[in-house]
């Protein structure tokens, strides 16, 4: 699912709620004729502040159903560590393609290419301030993409203030009505009650389901990440940190004491007429295509 979809989702959702609305009959006063009167005929009737709560309620459960959305997308293994990714990373780094690795991660925009890449440019300090790198990296990524999660506690919180603001409001209406024509006037009772029971049954519609999923999010985020650390481990436990003393990887690079010139082992010169799978991950792509859509590496087309 791409971006696009991601966006037209919520807001398809928001307009078929409003549809669906448009097509609620309200309650109708017992002594009066039989007559639908949707509950979006009630919202239009209930005044400018009634309609700005909706506005706002409408608003909360557009933006917990882009961040449920955005979270299914997002807290993947393979959208944080992605296959091809790890693999093309650990093939370079086995053969002592430390920049390569670096430019790969450089060009992918995934989880586990943004917290290696830190890790690479520390590479020439030792063991210990590349590990303090990827855990440094994990947790500052982690943190930005745990972001959109709390933003459903919030939600999850401000509902019900919005539901019980109209529960308030509805009430002052309702004790008006109550107030100036007493029991004469049914139908205007009853759609006051109708606000006050509708807008707290809204505020709880939209908080219970954005309660639960924030718990789920918060669960499911410690698994992946978990995982995409472990991964990350495992692709920096074989380097010999001790033979790449002083070794510079990142924009100003330069080869130390055994570290492995860009492109000596390995060739990115591809041919339209021979070829059609990357040499780095040997991922399909199409002649011409530059760079690589599955590893990032940069292809030389003959």
């Amino acid at each position: 699912m791409n971006k696009r979809k991601a966006i037209l989702l919520p807001i398809l959702s928001t307009l078929a709620i409003l549809a669906f609305l448009s097509f609620i009959p309200a309650a109708s006063a017992a002594d009066e004729p039989a007559k639908d009167h949707s509950m979006l005929q009630m919202i239009m009737e209930g005044g400018p502040l009634i309609m700005l709560i909706w506005v706002c309620i409408f608003g909360t459960s557009t933006a917990m159903v882009t961040f449920i959305i955005q979270l299914f997308l997002i807290l993947r293994d393979e959208a944080l560590a992605p296959q091809a990714l790890v693999g093309s990373l650990r093939d370079n780094i086995a053969a002592g393609n430390y920049q390569e690795a670096w430019e790969i991660c450089r060009a992918n925009k995934a989880y586990a290419a943004k917290v290696l890449q830190s890790a690479l440019e520390r590479i020439g300090r030792g063991k210990e301030a590349v590990e303090i790198a990827l855990e440094d990296g994990g947790q500052r990524e982690a943190t930005y993409l745990k972001t959109k999660n709390s933003y459903l506690s919030v939600i999850g919180v401000i509902a019900p203030m919005i539901g019980l603001l109209g529960t308030v409001i509805g009430m002052m209406g309702a004790f008006a009505v109550l107030g100036s024509s007493g029991v004469s006037d049914p139908r205007a009772l009853a759609l006051r009650i109708g606000e006050v029971l509708t807008a707290t049954a809204s505020g709880l519609f939209i908080a219970i389901p954005a309660f639960v999923f924030y718990y789920y999010f918060r669960n499911r985020a410690t698994i992946v990440f978990v995982k995409a650390d472990e991964k990350l481990k495992r692709l920096i436990e074989d380097i010999p940190f001790a033979e790449l003393s002083g070794l510079q990887i990142g924009e100003t690079f330069q080869p130390g004491a055994g570290g492995a010139v860009p492109g000596a082992s390995s060739s990115h010169k591809v041919s339209k007429a021979l070829t059609t799978n990357c040499p780095t991950c040997n991922g399909a792509i199409q002649p011409g295509m530059n760079p690589c859509p599955h590893c990032g590496t940069t292809l030389d087309w003959a």
